[in-house]
């Protein structure tokens, strides 16, 4: 009786679980057709190749344009800039936890690093308003601090606690021979740490990198607050941007229903997925790489 009970719990578990997993495909794929129907009646409406080419995002203009242009270039130039501040500071952050610090600093650091995921982005964005932003005006002489690289440092605290964590996993990961045997050549934790531990954690470093990256690019309300919200090309870094994320936010709530304009944010939406999705893709791969060294 009682082995037929459990069989009967593992039978009902197996399909819940089953069934949870097809759910959560099943909503993916719905994003996903919602995005590509919707993006197939913009472009019904409208030039691809304007899409690709426009220099301009003006849909409320009588000239209107649909460039996708300087709302990409402004995304990735926020993401790139938050990934030059969070990779070195990550990783080290990650090798240091891992390699150097005593078991009392981990249970302070690591938490403390780990509870940064949990500040609700418009705290951040906050944060970037009155503090950040007026910083970078005051140093670099501007009038206006809310730009891309204020958008980059707040990004930059936020794909933080991401990629320490799983480059902390990845430089746990590499057996103790492999430093063992450094150690018995002759060099020392140092030169052991750069020339045989990280790379020997590189597969999950590039994970902790391209997990932290799509954490950058799919951020919405910090650079909707941080970066002032131009749509324009920018030219760099003290530049006024709008990303692809805060045009959503921005313009969905109050964009006629079916309208070009309506359907063209599904479109810039589309891309934006396609680069998420790609990126998480990559971090995946390389995860999946780095977890062939855990025992």
């Amino acid at each position: 009786m009682e082995y037929k009970r459990r069989e009967l719990l593992d039978i009902a578990f197996k399909h819940i679980f089953r069934t949870a997993g097809l759910l959560t495909l099943l909503i993916l794929a719905g994003i996903f057709f919602m995005l590509i129907y919707n993006s197939i009646a913009f472009f019904l409406q409208s030039k691809p190749l304007d899409f690709i080419t426009s220099s301009q995002w003006n849909p409320g203009s009588s000239k209107v344009s649909y460039g996708i242009g300087p709302l990409l270039v402004s995304t990735l130039l926020v993401s790139l800039g938050a990934m030059i501040m969070a990779i070195p500071l990550g990783i080290f952050t990650a090798a240091f936890l891992s390699e150097f610090a005593g078991r009392k600093l981990q249970n302070i650091l690591k938490p403390f690093i780990e509870m940064l995921a949990s500040i609700p982005s418009v705290a951040i964005g906050f944060l970037g308003i009155v503090v950040i932003g007026p910083g970078i005006a005051k140093i670099f002489g501007i009038q206006n601090g809310l730009n891309a690289m204020n958008g980059s440092v707040l990004l930059a605290i936020m794909a933080l606690p991401t990629i320490v964590t799983i480059a902390e996993d990845a430089i746990q990961a590499v057996p103790k021979t492999y430093r063992e045997g450094s150690f018995a050549l002759g060099a020392n934790k140092w030169e052991t740490l750069f020339k045989v531990t990280l790379p020997a954690a590189l597969p999950g470093l590039i994970a902790a990198i391209m997990l932290g990256l799509g954490r950058a690019i799919g951020e919405t309300m910090t650079v909707l607050m941080a970066t002032g919200n131009a749509a324009a090309f920018p030219t760099g870094f003290l530049d006024s941007v709008r990303t692809i994320t805060a045009t959503i936010a921005i313009e969905m709530g109050e964009v006629p229903y079916q309208t070009t304009h309506y359907f063209a944010l599904f479109a810039i939406a589309a891309v934006l997925f396609l680069i998420t999705l790609g990126i998480n893709l990559l971090g995946e791969y390389f995860a999946n790489q780095f977890r062939k060294f855990q025992p």
